[in-house]
């Protein structure tokens, strides 16, 4: 847009930068490897497809064009397969490309701070300068005091021809400490995440690499644990999030706050979390005799007593758990909010929308707490 004196404004038409065909084709290409699991077979299949219905290439720039640009890249390689088959696979430079696409998707509206740590003025270790003045306390540092706001207070209260500098005069660049969080993200993997057509897994997974991808960049004195619930509870490690696959299975969620709890037991930090992704529905239980006791019908309260026994641990663990429910049934929102009492954390009644924008704004809230 320009002015001119007689005329007003000129509006020139928008050009939108240059992508160049690669970088457009892998942006698809990321997305389709996480709604595929990491079947990289599957998703050039999908790609190509797409290609065909959207004529997202020409002559000039193929499909296999891009595949080879893939291997040159170094985002998949050659592999022998099982029944020794040559096939291709994707690459650690790839899983990390997916979990900063989620990233960027989810929380492109944040401003980076270097690689720096969460602020409190609550828990943590060491010091780091805040810019924001205060008036001197007794114990405070000779190093803190800012000398050219005290001498200007000097000069203010007690005037140029008598000039002194009495302890009223004195400010101190007050300071927060370095915090560090330690959290366990559950995902819930039980047939249910992917009942009715509804597609629950990928964005749970999608959220878990943009967490994860925060956390290692931006936090990195934070810990991140990511384990997965559904008959039973295992971690998994964040380079296995683009592959994770909903299974066959009930909903064990006293499993996954158990592996949960004994993961942060052993963590130093004093600050402690749990986010935990589900449908709401707990419907299985391991017994001590390694039985398992399973209802899918409603809510059955022999297995709920005990999510709620797990609640209460965890709060007197001084661990608050945070449930982000993508269901709207009201018989689970009962549970949860049951469940949320018990442990006096916190749930969100959400749908896949907003999911990862809703964890991040709690993950930053959370840090800011004190954990009494």
């Amino acid at each position: 847009m320009e002015t001119n004196r007689k005329k007003g404004f000129i509006f020139r038409q928008y050009e939108a930068p240059q992508v160049s065909p690669f970088d457009k084709l892998f942006e698809i290409f990321t997305e389709l490897i996480t709604h595929t699991s990491g079947d990289l077979d599957e998703a050039l299949d999908w790609l190509r497809e797409l290609d065909k219905e959207y004529k997202l290439t020409d002559k000039n720039y193929t499909i296999d064009d891009f595949i080879e640009d893939l291997k040159k890249k170094g985002y998949i390689k050659d592999e022998v397969k099982d029944d020794g088959s040559n096939g291709l696979k994707i690459t650690a430079k790839t899983e990390r490309s997916i979990r900063q696409q989620a990233l960027n998707q989810i929380f492109g509206n944040l401003k980076r701070n270097g690689s720096g740590n969460h602020r409190t003025k609550h828990s943590g270790q060491s010091d780091e300068q805040s810019g924001e003045l205060r008036e001197y306390r007794f114990g405070d540092g000779l190093d803190r005091i800012s000398l050219t706001e005290s001498l200007r207070n000097a000069q203010v209260n007690n005037g140029m021809d008598s000039f002194m500098l009495t302890e009223n005069d004195l400010v101190v660049e007050d300071s927060h400490h370095k915090s560090q969080m330690s959290t366990v993200l559950m995902i819930d993997i039980s047939h249910s995440m992917i009942l009715y057509g509804e597609d629950r897994i990928t964005p749970a997974k999608k959220v878990a690499m943009a967490l994860a991808e925060l956390i290692t960049t931006r936090y990195p004195k934070d810990t991140l644990d990511i384990l997965v619930f559904g008959n039973d509870a295992w971690p998994i490690a964040i380079k296995d999030l683009p592959y994770l696959q909903v299974g066959p299975y009930h909903t064990n969620t006293v499993a996954g706050l158990q592996l949960a709890m004994d993961m942060l037991r052993r963590k130093r930090n004093t600050n402690k979390q749990i986010f935990m992704i589900t449908d709401g529905k707990p419907s299985c239980i391991r017994e001590s005799d390694g039985t398992y006791y399973m209802n899918s019908n409603g809510l059955d309260e022999y297995i709920t007593d005990k999510c709620y026994t797990m609640a209460a641990q965890a709060r007197k663990l001084h661990i608050p758990i945070t449930t982000f429910m993508i269901a709207n049934d009201p018989y689970l929102q009962r549970f949860v909010n049951t469940f949320t009492e018990a442990n006096q954390g916190k749930a969100f009644y959400t749908g896949l929308k907003g999911l990862g924008e809703m964890i991040f704004e709690d993950y930053e809230t959370n840090r800011k707490k004190r954990v009494k």
